[in-house]
C-alpha cells in the first residue's frame, strides 16, 4: 500500500468516526438536562446538607439548588460542552475501532489477536475510572466546602464547575487505560513480568506523582484514590505478564529442555552465505612468487646400527 492510499484510508476512517462523534453529540444535546443534573448532584446534596444544618433539620421555604452563569453565553457553552463530552463517551466504541482498523494492518496475527480484546478492554475501564472520580468528586467537595467560614455563603459557576467535574473523570478515565499499554508491551517481548515487577517501587512513585499533577483539586482524597487505584492496576498488569511469560517460557532458557547428553538441533541455524572477496589493489599476480609443490611422499629415516647405550 503506498503513501497516498494509506492517507487515503486515514481520511476516510477520520471521516467515519467523527460522523460517530456527531450522532453521539446529538443524542447528548437531547439528554443534555438529565446530565447536566447529574452532574450537579454532589453539590446539590453537599449545599442542602448544610442548608439544614443551618436552620435545624429543615429546608427553607422556596429553596432550590442554584448555579450561577457569568456570561451570556455561557448556557449555549454549557449545552454544547455536555453534548460533546457525551457523544465522545457513546462513541468510543465507534471512533476507537476505527483508530485500530487503520493501525491493525501493520501488526501480526497474534498481535491483532491481543489487540482486540484490549480494545474491548479499554472502553470498560474508561467508563469504570470516570465512575470512580464522580464518587471522589462528592468526597473532595465536602472538603473543600468545610473550609467556608460559616457567615458565606456558597454559590458556583456552572462552567467552572462542569469543567472541575468532567476534568477529573477525564483524568481517572485516561489513567485507567495504563495497565492496557504495560500489558501490550509485555505480550511484544518490549518488557517481562519480572521486571515489571521489580520497578514497583519507581511505579508507585510515579503514580502519586501523577496524581498530585494531574488532579484539578487541591485536596488529598482525589490524590490518594487515583494513585491507589493505578498501583492496583498495575499490579494486575504485572501478574498477567508473569503468567504470560510462565506460558510462553520466557524466564526459561533456550537450553532448558536439552538433557546433558543430548546435542541441541541445529534445524534452525541459518548459515549466511559469504561473498567472495575483492581483489588487492595493487597486487600483480604475475609478479607473485611461484608456490612451492608439497612433497608427495616422506623419506622415512633409516634405523641406526647401534643404540647410545651401546656406546662405550
Amino acid at each position: 500500500m503506498t503513501l497516498l492510499e494509506h492517507l487515503r484510508e486515514l481520511r476516510t476512517r477520520l471521516f467515519r468516526a467523527s460522523i460517530a462523534i456527531v450522532i453521539g453529540l446529538i443524542i447528548g444535546y437531547l439528554l443534555h438536562n438529565y446530565i447536566l443534573h447529574i452532574l450537579q448532584d454532589p453539590y446539590c446534596l453537599l449545599s442542602e446538607k448544610q442548608v439544614r444544618q443551618a436552620n435545624h433539620g429543615n429546608l427553607p421555604a422556596g429553596w432550590q439548588c442554584q448555579f450561577v452563569a457569568l456570561k451570556v453565553t455561557d448556557p449555549l457553552l454549557l449545552t454544547l460542552k455536555i453534548s460533546l463530552y457525551t457523544g465522545l463517551i457513546l462513541a468510543s466504541p465507534f471512533w476507537m475501532y476505527q483508530l485500530w482498523a487503520f493501525v491493525a494492518p501493520g501488526l501480526h496475527r497474534s498481535e491483532r489477536k491481543w489487540a482486540y480484546v484490549f480494545a474491548g478492554l479499554a472502553a470498560p475501564l474508561f467508563a469504570a475510572g470516570a465512575v470512580l472520580a464522580f464518587v471522589v468528586v462528592s468526597k473532595g467537595l465536602e472538603f473543600l466546602i468545610n473550609f467556608m467560614p460559616p457567615s458565606t455563603s456558597l454559590l458556583l459557576e456552572a462552567m467552572s464547575y462542569v469543567d472541575f467535574v468532567t476534568g477529573m473523570m477525564l483524568v481517572f478515565g485516561v489513567a485507567f487505560e495504563f495497565p492496557l499499554g504495560i500489558m501490550l508491551a509485555n505480550i511484544a517481548g518490549i518488557a517481562t513480568g519480572k521486571r515489571l515487577l521489580g520497578w514497583w517501587r519507581i511505579a508507585v512513585f510515579i503514580f502519586f506523582v501523577f496524581a498530585a499533577i494531574a488532579t484539578p483539586t487541591a485536596d488529598p482524597f482525589g490524590m490518594t484514590f487515583l494513585a491507589l487505584c493505578m498501583s492496583v492496576l498495575y499490579f494486575g498488569a504485572v501478574i498477567f505478564a508473569l503468567v504470560n511469560d510462565k506460558r510462553r517460557g520466557r524466564n526459561r532458557p533456550s537450553y532448558a529442555g536439552i538433557g546433558d547428553d543430548e546435542v541441541s538441533s541445529l534445524d534452525d541455524y541459518e548459515v549466511e552465505p559469504v561473498e567472495a572477496a575483492s581483489p588487492i589493489d595493487g597486487y600483480d599476480p604475475v609478479d607473485a612468487p611461484t608456490p612451492v609443490a608439497a612433497p608427495t611422499s616422506v623419506e622415512r629415516p633409516k634405523p641406526l646400527d647401534a643404540r647410545f647405550d651401546d656406546i662405550t
